[in-house]
């Protein structure tokens, strides 16, 4: 919100081994450009080359980040994007009108914004299209390079597959399974598996509990690991003949999840 903070640092740049998340974002970021980046799955805003915001119907916004949790009114956001959303300046009315500190505001924003711009720099084979001058009613808060943005999405894309690396778990519905005997589940988990009804998707979830969609899918494809929610097939996911790294840490003491894994993992091999 202060011009005094410097932007997040936006660390080294991206190795020749990287190919860039979005070539027309990394072009507009040297333009130093303002406006709006417009992709299948989300929106960036640029205010002179540096993001300011990200929106994708995948992600809960931050209004759903900060009132699902009850740290703001839903009539305390309503009330500032009434009062200060055609000023663009609905970040500042929050601040200055003391109904978030400015620390709490800057940290609700930027994961806000990590989260929609990793669905929104999601592959696609649609058209992107940039429109200059448009800003977004919230007002710029702490802006981050587009380096930072492209380098975060990268690290998340790997970190799911680190995890659990079969995509389809991330769209279908989410149907839990029973744990096995003596095998722990989390708080946070359990509130995840009480709504896995074979209905709500992850993303439908993050929704729900107004939380992040990205740490959701992440929660997701852990309990997929430890054998804790069905599995949809998706062969195309994973080379034919490769099998998993894990599985070699079979040992002769039987563990039902790990061989829950297992078995899933060599049906979508096959």
């Amino acid at each position: 919100m202060t011009a005094a903070r410097p932007p997040l640092p936006s660390g080294p740049p991206l190795s020749s081994g990287h190919s860039a998340v979005s070539p027309m974002l990394v072009r507009l970021a040297g333009e130093r450009a303002t406006g709006a980046l417009l992709r299948d799955h989300g929106t960036l805003y640029l205010t002179d080359g540096r993001v300011v915001h990200a929106e994708s119907p995948a992600a809960p916004g931050i209004d759903v980040l900060l009132t699902a949790g009850g740290r703001l009114p839903r009539a305390g956001w309503e009330e500032a994007v009434d009062r200060a959303g055609t000023r663009r300046e609905v970040g500042r009315f929050l601040v200055d009108s003391g109904r978030l500190h400015n620390g709490e505001l800057e940290i609700a924003h930027t994961g806000a914004l990590f989260d929609a711009a990793f669905f929104a720099l999601a592959p696609t084979g649609g058209p992107t299209r940039f429109r200059y001058g448009v800003a977004h009613w919230l007002g710029s808060v702490r802006p981050v390079t587009a380096t930072a943005v492209e380098r975060e999405t990268l690290r998340r894309r790997e970190l799911l597959d680190q995890v659990w690396p079969y995509a389809a778990v991330d769209t279908a519905p989410v149907v839990a399974r029973r744990p096995a005997p003596g095998q722990a589940v989390t708080r946070r988990q359990r509130a995840l598996l009480e709504l896995a009804d074979g209905v709500r998707t992850p993303v439908a979830i993050a929704w729900t509990l107004g939380r992040p969609a990205f740490h959701t899918l992440l929660d997701i494809r852990r309990l997929a690991a430890a054998g804790l929610v069905e599995t949809p097939d998706d062969p195309s996911s994973v080379p034919h003949a490769t099998v998993p790294s894990w599985i070699a840490t079979v040992s002769a003491a039987p563990d039902i999840a790990l061989l829950r894994r297992l078995r899933d993992a060599l049906e979508a091999t096959l």
